[in-house]
Parts: C-alpha cells; sequence; structure tokens
C-alpha cells in the first residue's frame, strides 16, 4: 500500500488503488474480504503453477496440473470482472474512460486472454492423453477376447 514499508518496490500501485479501489485503503478500512480471498487463491494457484515448472514434461500429471493453474486464473479474472459489474462498478466506475482503458480494462484483459490461450492449449493436451489411453484401453481389451 502507498507509504508502507516495502512500496518503494511497487511504485505502480500507487495509481492502481486510485483506479481500482478493491485494492485501495477504502476496502481494507470497511474490512471488504474480497481481496484477502483473492490473495489465498493466489497463494494455491502460484503453488501449481510452481508445480507444473518443476514437473516439466518429465510427468504425465504436468499437463493436467498447468491447466488448472490456468483455470483458477481465468476463473478467478472472471469473478472479479463479474464482482464489478453485479455491484454496479463500485470499485472502478468511478474512472474516466480513458483511465479504466488504460489502468483496468487492457491489463486485466491480459488475465483473460493469456490464460484462455493457455487452458485451450494444455486442455488439448489432456484431451489427447485421455483419447491415446481409450484407444489403447480399446486396444487392450479386442485382443485379450
Amino acid at each position: 500500500m502507498p507509504g508502507g514499508d516495502l512500496h518503494w518496490i511497487w511504485k505502480p500501485y500507487e495509481i492502481y488503488v486510485k483506479i481500482d479501489k478493491i485494492y485501495g485503503f477504502e476496502a481494507l478500512e470497511t474490512k471488504n474480504g474480497f481481496t484477502n480471498a483473492q490473495s489465498m487463491l493466489n497463494v494455491i494457484e502460484s503453488a501449481l503453477n510452481y508445480l507444473y515448472v518443476y514437473l516439466g514434461t518429465k510427468h504425465t500429471m504436468a499437463p493436467f496440473i498447468g491447466y488448472s493453474a490456468a483455470l483458477m486464473t481465468l476463473s478467478k479474472t472472471l469473478l472479479y470482472w463479474l464482482q464489478e459489474y453485479y455491484c454496479d462498478y463500485c470499485s472502478a466506475g468511478h474512472n474516466s474512460f480513458a483511465d479504466l482503458l488504460q489502468y483496468w480494462i487492457i491489463p486485466n484483459g491480459l488475465w483473460v486472454v493469456f490464460p484462455a490461450y493457455i487452458v485451450y492449449v494444455l486442455g488439448s493436451d489432456v484431451v489427447k492423453s485421455i483419447r491415446v489411453a481409450e484407444q489403447a484401453r480399446k486396444a487392450k481389451t479386442t485382443k485379450a477376447q
């Protein structure tokens, strides 16, 4: 937060807390739990991302783990947007369209586009693996008969 001892690391955050109140002092002071809940999910998501990178191509579960992490990112971002819509733009609706576009729509849009692409790619890999396994099972069943 602006004024905090580590604020110098995240200097652009000073702009963002003015654009999106859910990440600012107002949400903290009113004990709005969305940011804390989202942060807890970020910890789980990050653990899955690290596990995916660690497993790489060495483990058959890696694509599913990567898919799960990307789906979490996508789902959280969509929830974040839906929350803003259903609260009548209570956190970011005070901005001009230019500020909203530059600081909210474009940056947050990237958190939809890239995870959606990753979900598609890794989801396709998972489906291919399931199909290969099913074909192998059918071939084994046919041979046994």
